[in-house]
């Protein structure tokens, strides 16, 4: 990224009542974002994956249940929740996903990065940690937001499609970024991914 280049990422849903205004909000200022979903998740919200799909935006994952501590776990549990989540998200969207990915709390390790690579997936990261899983106003969150995004001057930013905050905050926050001469860069990738065809069949049995 360059200078005032800003990618925006949401992570852990999707959860309609706030995923929705949040598709919303991105459609008025014709931005799009990257959403990297839970599997599980994404299981029990089908329709609203097809329709973050629909209106133009990168899809990754972030794990099937979303672990605290992918370290912890040992690394067949750990590439299971890789595969697992990417299986459910593409089924659920009904159409190939990105080979996007981003760990939980970023706990990441030199085996797990090894499997995304031998899978050709790209690991995310963050530049700007919005706080939305902590910060309840609207107005702080978006505050905090404007203000890393001046330190870091751009970068990834990481917010949740799950908390209402965001979902209040985003068309402020948006309002700004284009007000100070920021440029929202939309990540897409040059392949998909093709989750393991033994996961797709289990999970479509459990449908």
């Amino acid at each position: 990224l360059g200078p005032k280049e800003i990618v925006l990422t949401f992570d852990d849903g999707p959860m309609p009542k706030y995923t929705k205004p949040i598709l919303d909000a991105l459609d008025k200022f014709c931005t799009k974002a990257t959403f990297f979903y839970v599997g599980q998740m994404a299981q029990a919200y089908p329709d609203m994956v097809k329709e973050v799909m629909g209106r133009g935006h990168t899809m990754g994952t972030h794990t099937w249940s979303h672990p605290l501590n992918m370290r912890s776990l040992s690394l067949e549990r750990s590439t299971d929740q890789i595969e697992r989540g990417f299986a459910a998200v593409a089924l659920a969207a009904g159409q190939p996903i990105s080979p996007f990915f981003r760990f939980p709390g970023l706990s990441d390790s030199g085996p797990m990065l090894a499997h995304l690579q031998q899978r050709g997936i790209a690991a995310f990261t963050v530049d700007v940690v919005s706080n939305d899983s902590f910060i309840g106003s609207p107005a702080r969150l978006t505050a905090r937001t404007l203000d890393q995004v001046e330190r870091q001057n751009g970068g990834i930013l990481l917010f949740h499609d799950i908390k209402a905050s965001t979902a209040h905050a985003l068309p402020t926050i948006l309002t700004e970024l284009k007000k100070r001469g920021y440029k929202v860069v939309h990540m897409r990738s040059k392949s998909v991914f093709e989750p393991l065809p033994a996961l797709t069949t289990e999970l479509e049995t459990k449908r």
